[in-house]
């Protein structure tokens, strides 16, 4: 079959210089990263340029795509972005649409990312370069391929390489978040894209789901129900659409994956609320905890090697650490009388948390894992709870009352730009950002 390509101008990005100085790239070998070092403050600011189309499909799918670009690189917020100048296309040449290097250079800026969009065999297909501006050299160049309904995974995928070519890091393009809504009537557990579109059920108890969890490369779902009378925990392998209850009697609380064959929850079948270390089929693993006081809210180093977790054994809720090879413990928090639901970062450095204030506000702090850097995220805006870190450790989801119902909310990782997540119906709250990316 012949391939009639009918070319667009398509996503026109550039980086620019604006906004801080100065911007340094540094060549990789063939296969590495591009590494930009910026000295100073600020955010990179891209310039997006409308598509135009060379027929009507073709150009409401570069719009189509442009809208989702521009919308997937403004959530991340690690861009600024910026109108493009007129002539960033040069059209003296018949023959061929030439890149204004100079015009571009004019606003001061450093990378530039273009393309066209062009169809075959019902196939999508968005041809992307990314030059360095300065020497037009090219630092990318992929073509990204999909149906006509893909185009969301289209845009997605491109600005994901995009982002670590820049960056170097991994970004939160196609992860997920579980979280509990009652929309429906009932509290069940629901799960959405990283910015808050498709909204998927999971569970349909009619009951109490709460506290769920996604195990890192995204095939379980753990969760405490209340269908049974009591909270039970239950572990749901979604490809499967299996759902296992966790093997021991009485209280089960609170999940958290250690790795994808080891879930941590509190049980309560020997007495105490002790944290436990369970298989994905509920089977008990192992004890973790044996001191007095009820321990709970286990979360857990990316090594898996050290587990952060809630107790009481001191009296008022603390967050403590546990080497899970020694067994030693130590007290992690010491600032408030309060301070749960503990969330280890990706990187292994930071851990978030919730505070109860003596105002009668909950509110979110960071700390190092080893006690230094105490740093608070939110203040006088009611109840935020349940922080969890994006897969690349730059964001944290968390709920909030401050609009009145508790809702979904998305920060950086230093407390900035604070922004809902979702516009539905109901409350949101214990939301959990998986590290699976599809």
């Amino acid at each position: 079959m012949p391939f009639f390509r009918h070319t667009v101008s398509g996503i026109i990005i550039v980086l620019c210089a604006l906004f801080f100085t100065p911007l340094h790239l540094t060549a990789a070998e063939p296969g590495d990263y591009i590494a930009i070092r910026k000295e100073g403050s600020g955010k990179l600011a891209l310039v997006l340029n409308k598509p135009d189309g060379a027929g009507k499909k073709e150009g409401d799918w570069a719009q189509s795509l442009n809208t989702i670009i521009r919308d997937g690189l403004d959530f991340t917020r690690i861009f600024t972005l910026i109108s493009p100048p007129l002539n960033v296309k040069d059209f003296s040449d018949k023959k061929s649409v030439m890149i204004n290097f100079g015009a571009l250079n004019s606003v001061g800026g450093e990378v530039y990312a273009g393309g066209t969009v062009s169809h075959k065999a019902g196939y999508i297909n968005f041809d992307a370069e990314v030059y360095e501006i300065a020497s037009a050299k090219t630092l990318l160049k992929k073509t990204y391929t999909g149906k006509e309904d893909q185009l969301r995974s289209i845009g997605h995928a491109f600005c994901e390489d995009l982002i670590e070519l820049l960056t170097g890091k991994k970004s939160v393009f196609g992860s997920k978040i579980v979280y509990v809504s009652n929309k429906s009537g009932f509290k069940e557990i629901y799960e959405c894209d990283f910015d808050g579109h498709g909204v998927e059920q999971l569970t349909n108890s009619r009951s109490i789901s709460l506290t769920p969890a996604l195990s890192p490369d995204g095939r379980y779902l753990a969760y405490t129900d209340f269908t049974s009378g009591r909270p039970a925990l239950y572990i749901k392998n979604l490809a499967e659409k299996k759902t296992s209850a966790a093997s021991k009697s009485g209280v089960s609380i609170a999940p958290g994956w250690r790795n994808n064959n080891e879930v941590a929850t509190t049980l309560s079948f020997e007495g105490d609320q002790k944290i436990y270390l369970l298989k994905p089929d509920g089977s008990l693993s192992r004890k973790v905890t044996s001191n007095r006081g009820i321990d709970l809210s286990p979360s857990f180093s990316p090594d898996g090697s050290k587990m952060a977790f809630v107790s009481s054994r001191n009296g008022q809720p603390q967050i403590f650490i546990q080497d899970l090879q020694g067994g030693e413990v130590r007290r992690l928090t010491f600032n408030g009388n309060y301070n749960t639901q503990p969330s280890w970062s990706p990187s292994g450095h930071k851990i978030a948390y919730s505070t109860m204030e003596n105002r009668g506000e909950i509110n979110l702090f960071v700390i190092n894992a080893d006690g230094s850097g105490l740093l608070q995220l939110t203040r006088s805006s009611g109840e935020n709870e349940h922080p969890s870190w994006s897969p690349d450790g730059e964001m944290i989801v968390f709920s909030s009352s401050r609009q009145g119902k508790k809702k979904l909310f998305v920060m950086s990782s230093t407390g900035e730009n604070q922004r809902r997540l979702l516009q539905s119906e109901g409350e949101e709250i214990q939301p959990s950002w998986s590290l699976f990316r599809k």
